[in-house]
C-alpha cells in the first residue's frame, strides 16, 4: 500500500478478521458503515467519493475496500463467500472497536449489508440499501456483463454506458481511469474468480432467506434508480414489501449510480433518515 501514498483511494490499514483492510475513516460521532458495489477495479473510494465529504459533517463514516477489492491484502487461497464477507466486515467493526453502526450497501454490498443485520442483530442499528442485491431474481445482462468483465478500455466503456442514466457522466477519460484500475496488480485475478460462470448461482448465493427479511426489526431505507439497468426495480419493490419499517425511494432519471448521478440529493437523504432518532432500538415486531 505504501507505494501509492498520495492516492485518495488510500485510507487507514487495519488488521480485520486477520487481513489488513483499506479503511476510509472520517468524520465524527455516531458511525455508519459503507460497504460498496462490486464492479471491476472498485473501491470504497471510488464508489463513495462525493458523498462521504457530506455524510462526514455529522456521523463517522467507515469505508472498508472489502475483501477481494480495492487495497485491502489478498491471499492466494482466498475464498469468496458471503459467509467470508460478512465476517470480514464484522472484523472491521471489531478492528475500530465500533460496537453498533448504522449500514449502507450498494448492489453487492447491500445483500452484505442484509446478511450482517440478520446475522449480527446486535451490530445493527438502522439500514439502507441502495440497488441491492439480496433476494431472488434473474440475473440481467448487465450484471452478466459486469460480472464477466475481461479488462480492456471498449469493454470498461460498454460497462459505464451501463451504469449510468446520465451521459454526461461517462467519457472516454472515466473509461481509461476505471480501467486502468481494473488493472491494477491482483485486482483483476480476484475480481474474476469472485464470480465465474454460469452467473445466477452467484446472485442466488447473496440472496437472504425471505424469512429472515421479514423477521428484521430495523427501520431501514430501500433506495433504487428507476432506470437501472444492473439491478431491477423489482428487488428494491420485494424488499421494501418484506421488511416490516422499510421505506422505499425511487430516483427517476438515475442508473445504477444513484451515490454518484444524486450525490447531494443521496445524502441529503440518508442522513435525514440515519439522524430521525440516534436513540432508537429494534424493537420487536408485533
Amino acid at each position: 500500500m505504501s507505494s501509492i501514498p498520495s492516492s485518495p483511494e488510500i485510507g487507514r490499514s487495519v488488521l480485520a478478521a486477520g487481513r489488513q483492510t483499506n479503511v476510509h475513516d472520517l468524520g465524527g460521532g455516531e458511525p455508519v458503515l459503507l460497504i460498496h458495489g462490486s464492479g471491476p477495479g472498485v473501491t470504497a473510494w471510488a464508489n463513495w467519493r462525493l458523498v462521504m465529504p457530506a455524510l462526514a459533517e455529522a456521523r463517522r463514516v467507515i469505508a472498508p475496500d472489502m475483501a477481494g477489492f480495492g487495497y485491502t491484502e489478498r491471499r492466494p487461497d482466498d475464498e469468496y463467500s458471503m459467509d467470508n464477507w460478512v465476517s470480514h466486515a464484522i472484523g472491521v467493526l471489531d478492528a475500530l472497536d465500533i460496537e453498533r453502526t448504522d449500514l449502507v450497501g450498494n448492489s453487492f454490498g447491500g445483500a452484505i449489508a442484509l446478511a450482517m443485520a440478520i446475522r449480527h442483530p446486535e451490530r445493527v442499528r438502522r439500514l439502507v440499501l441502495m440497488g441491492s442485491v439480496g433476494v431472488d431474481f434473474e440475473i440481467t445482462p448487465a450484471l452478466d456483463a459486469v460480472w464477466g468483465y475481461q479488462p480492456s478500455l471498449e469493454a470498461m466503456r460498454g460497462l459505464l454506458d451501463l451504469f449510468a442514466y446520465d451521459r454526461g457522466l461517462v467519457n472516454d477519460d472515466l473509461a481509461r481511469l476505471r480501467y486502468e484500475a481494473s488493472i491494477r496488480p491482483g485486482f483483476h485475478e480476484s475480481f474474476s474468480a469472485m464470480f465465474p460462470a454460469p452467473r445466477q448461482r452467484w446472485v442466488d448465493a447473496m440472496a437472504s432467506a425471505e424469512a429472515d427479511i421479514r423477521a428484521l426489526p430495523n427501520q431501514t431505507l430501500v433506495i433504487h434508480g428507476r432506470e437501472d439497468k444492473v439491478i431491477p426495480l423489482q428487488t428494491s419493490q420485494t424488499l421494501s414489501s418484506w421488511i416490516p419499517r422499510a421505506q422505499l425511494h425511487v430516483f427517476g432519471q438515475c442508473g445504477h449510480w444513484t451515490q454518484i448521478e444524486h450525490a447531494g440529493r443521496f445524502a441529503r437523504l440518508v442522513t435525514d433518515f440515519l439522524s430521525e432518532a440516534l436513540d432508537d432500538e429494534p424493537q420487536p415486531l408485533s
